[in-house]
């Protein structure tokens, strides 16, 4: 708790009256400081990162919470949100009322305060009107998302195209969020062990991601707290296979993180295939073999992995970032639209951005916000040793070089086996009139 004295005027402050108006000034700022708290979640991304792509931190539809509330752009959802707050209530008025969520986010509002890393300037009316608007707006998309019998021939979002498509990339944007709690805390009342806000949230994410394929991570989400959307949306995906021992050949550290792009990679005599694994993570080289699990890349992956990146970096640590050492490892890949092409013919990515120029602009950007300290940390460290290793033996460069130069047709190829056989039947010849020379002689 922090200390009281702070915020009162010291005895004897009369003796310096010319300063009383400036410390009763300041005083009155310290004291309306919320205290800080471990569950600070909901930050700015800096600038230094959203000047590479604003569009993929700043919400172009609906505002969520405080920090981008009132914009110009955003002011129009403010009818619709109020729209599905008054259904909710209207639907559950035997359980819960408009006052009743008032009290709640009411008692709840020093530590929603505590959740943002930024002062707040809204008043505390203002403020909890905003978060209760915004929370139910939030639990409504999510209830009719799940039951289309609950969406009404009228509905702005799920009946109006491409609609919902503009609307949900604004929920996964980190400084557009509510703390999951309040919307559990809302949800309560008709909340059961199936139908829950989890529950909503895991289908909703889920299914307009395209990851119904992967593991079910239900169970582990259920287990752990959730931060907000864009922590629930990290959950979704698998944790990476253990990290390999980090070390080379020789016994000694990784020298490098860097390793050839796919191209060199190629040229040195690597092959590519499409990885089984359900898993993205799951990048394995085995036997000349790089092995990718497929990733769909388009608007929407850079608008999911770049608010990924920041939420990592500003809240989990080194050892967890695995989604930053995945981005990095695809950067280190791709240096021109080459690699992207390389990355398509093997079926590796499927690329929904148009062209193989766009796809490598996209990688390249979400790299510039790739946060690398250490080999140590890096969970592909022991991946780009390894490749490193492959491509410095010289044999496997020479076959490639061949294989790119001279037997990249069917008649090249045939060219190459002609020249080798003339080759060897001359050699012979040659051979042969050396002998019969000798045997002349002899």
């Amino acid at each position: 708790m922090a200390d009281e004295s702070l915020y009162q005027a010291p005895n004897g402050i009369e003796q310096y009256p010319y300063i009383l108006p400036l410390a009763t000034s300041m005083r009155r700022v310290l004291g309306s400081l919320f205290p800080l708290s471990p569950s600070c979640c909901i930050c700015r991304v800096p600038k230094r990162l959203s000047r590479v792509s604003e569009k993929a931190y700043t919400p172009q539809v609906v505002s969520i919470g405080p920090l981008h509330h009132g914009k110009e752009g955003l002011k129009a959802m403010e009818e619709l949100k109020h729209r599905y707050l008054k259904v909710f209530l209207h639907r559950y008025q035997t359980v819960t009322s408009l006052e009743d969520c008032i009290m709640k986010v009411k008692g709840e509002e020093q530590t929603l305060h505590s959740c943002y890393a930024e002062p707040i300037e809204y008043d505390s009316d203002e403020f909890v009107r905003i978060i209760l608007v915004d929370a139910i707006f939030i639990i409504e998309v999510l209830i009719r998302y799940n039951d289309e019998r609950l969406q009404p021939e009228n509905d702005h979002i799920f009946k109006n195209p491409r609609m919902l498509e503009d609307v949900w990339p604004d929920l996964r944007m980190l400084e557009n969020q509510l703390p999951f709690f309040i919307l559990e805390k809302l949800f309560c009342p008709v909340a059961t062990e199936e139908y829950s806000i989890i529950s909503l949230s895991h289908k909703f994410f889920k299914t307009l991601m395209h990851i119904e394929e992967m593991e079910d991570t239900l169970p582990r989400i259920r287990s752990s707290p959730v931060g907000h959307f864009v922590d629930f949306v990290r959950k979704l995906y698998p944790l990476p296979p253990s990290r390999p021992a980090l070390q080379n050949s020789h016994g000694g550290q990784v020298e490098t993180l860097a390793t050839l792009n796919m191209k060199e990679l190629y040229l040195a005599g690597v092959r590519f295939k499409v990885g089984s694994s359900k898993n993205i993570f799951d990048i394995r080289f085995n036997d000349g073999t790089l092995e990718i699990p497929k990733i769909t890349i388009s608007d929407q992956s850079e608008v999911n992995l770049t608010n990924l990146l920041v939420f990592e970096q500003s809240q989990c640590k080194e050892t967890e970032n695995y989604i930053n050492d995945y981005v990095g490892f695809l950067n280190i890949l791709v240096s021109t639209p080459k690699d992207v092409a390389l990355l398509v013919k093997h079926d590796i990515f499927e690329n929904k951005l148009g062209d193989f120029k766009k796809g490598c602009t996209m990688i390249k950007n979400l790299g510039d916000r790739v946060n690398i300290v250490a080999s140590k940390e890096f969970y592909y460290a022991h991946l780009c040793e390894q490749l490193n290793k492959h491509c410095r033996r010289s044999w496997h460069v020479w076959k490639a070089n061949l294989k790119q130069d001279y037997l990249n047709t069917p008649w090249a190829t045939i060219s190459v086996i002609a020249a080798v056989v003339l080759l060897i039947l001359t050699l012979i010849q040659t051979v042969c009139s050396i002998i019969s020379v000798r045997q002349t002689h002899q």
